[in-house]
């Protein structure tokens, strides 16, 4: 049982990531405000610093003062960051400097095609090493009409927005299957925040004006609702927890844990810039989340704790995570007693006494978060293999879960 405890959500590394970049592609100085840092954050500073743009911190803010974008190296590396390399590839195709993109860990087992595709539309050569990292790219992007499919990831998509606004050129891009639509209106939030503007139609057609120019501005960096969401899941399982620096007008797709949450029967408090969870009993749900795939860990330890089997929509999202995380999940889990079922894209929960056992986070940031989450209601320790993965995301969450712990 988890005492009453505060917790203050770490930066949102979606916001900080597409920000920084942005910064990097401004003439003059951005200051970026309430930040924190995690592995691929500081992926993505080492890459603005990479282009040429001076970076320093002062206190939580971050100021970035560059003259555009300026390519000086031929490689560059993004570590495990997926974000990292989907928007890379299409700035580097603005120029026409050949470039290797590169990668670390569980990125290398993460195809590239949708990349490939998109930018060989756009008359840029790609080289990759069988579908998978390193990749070679070779511009510049000729504007024009292409059509992409984003039914694994509208990451590719939120490179070419970030980037194609600086072409030489008008782009309009065709979209099919697009999931994580939260995550575009994010892009589109940032981007035209920094004064280019971008025009949808119901998100299935892009038509992107060239030769605009990002502006500098001051941007504040919202608290990361996903890994928030394990904070308020163990508030819900086992005590009681406010999270501090979270904005319920969020446009981040795993605010949503919040409606499962009620579904499901816990107390939640909505603050001005907070959320209170406190335990109560739980009753099965179901959700889909294939727009929130990063939920899934969280909510598997909330179904576990339910009493009755809980569905979660959305499994064909979690293929290409840093593990086959819903086939890393179902193995896991029931080694402490969580019995789970996969049929096509669903995922079924039966909620469980949990018992100890050694869980192996297999490089994956979400499934050590969730094993640590779910130690709280084990009869006994939950050892976690390889823990530090999550570095990646959220640095400081087993001190969090320390506090929580009263440890």
């Amino acid at each position: 049982m988890i005492r009453k405890s505060k917790i203050f959500a770490p930066a949102s590394k979606s916001y900080l990531q597409r920000a920084m970049i942005i910064a990097a592609l401004t003439k003059g100085r951005t200051v970026l405000r309430n930040i924190s840092w995690c592995g691929d954050t500081l992926v993505v500073k080492g890459i603005v610093q990479q282009l040429r743009a001076s970076v320093r911190e002062e206190s939580r803010n971050l100021i970035i003062e560059s003259n555009g974008l300026n390519i000086r190296k031929n490689s560059f590396c993004v570590g495990e960051s997926g974000l990292a390399v989907r928007m890379l590839s299409s700035i580097l195709a603005l120029s026409d400097k050949e470039v290797i993109l590169k990668g670390k860990g569980s990125l290398l087992n993460r195809p590239v095609s949708i990349i490939a595709d998109a930018l060989e539309q756009l008359g840029v050569r790609v080289e990759t090493t069988n579908n998978f990292l390193p990749i070679k790219i070779l511009g510049p992007v000729k504007p024009g009409k292409i059509e992409i499919d984003c039914s694994l990831s509208s990451q590719v998509l939120t490179g070419l927005l970030v980037a194609l606004p600086l072409a030489d050129g008008d782009t309009e891009i065709e979209v099919l299957n697009l999931k994580s639509k939260p995550y575009i209106k994010m892009s589109l939030d940032i981007i035209k925040h920094f004064g280019v503007e971008i025009v949808n139609e119901n998100y299935q057609t892009f038509f992107i004006k060239g030769n605009q120019k990002y502006k500098p501005t001051e941007y504040v960096i919202e608290g990361d609702w996903s890994g928030a969401a394990f904070l308020l899941v163990a508030g819900a399982i086992s005590g009681e927890v406010e999270v501090l620096n979270l904005d319920y007008n969020s446009k981040q797709a795993d605010k949503m844990i919040i409606d499962v949450l009620r579904n499901a029967g816990a107390d939640v408090t909505i603050n001005d810039n907070s959320v209170i969870v406190k335990k109560n009993n739980l009753n099965p749900f179901e959700f889909d989340a294939t727009d929130s795939p990063d939920l899934f860990p969280p909510l598997v330890c909330l179904a576990a704790s339910c009493n009755g089997i809980s569905i979660i929509k959305g499994v064909s999202r979690l293929k290409y995570k840093e593990s086959d995380r819903a086939k890393a999940l179902k193995k896991e889990f029931e080694k402490i007693g969580v019995r789970i079922e996969l049929s096509e894209d669903y995922m079924k929960v039966f909620g469980a006494k949990i018992k100890g056992a050694e869980i192996d986070s297999r490089g994956d940031h979400r499934i050590a978060m969730a094993a640590g989450v779910i130690n709280l209601v084990s009869d006994t320790e939950i050892i976690i293999s390889n823990k530090e993965v999550v570095e990646k995301s959220y640095p400081a969450f087993f001190k969090d879960m320390n506090i929580l712990a009263g440890s």
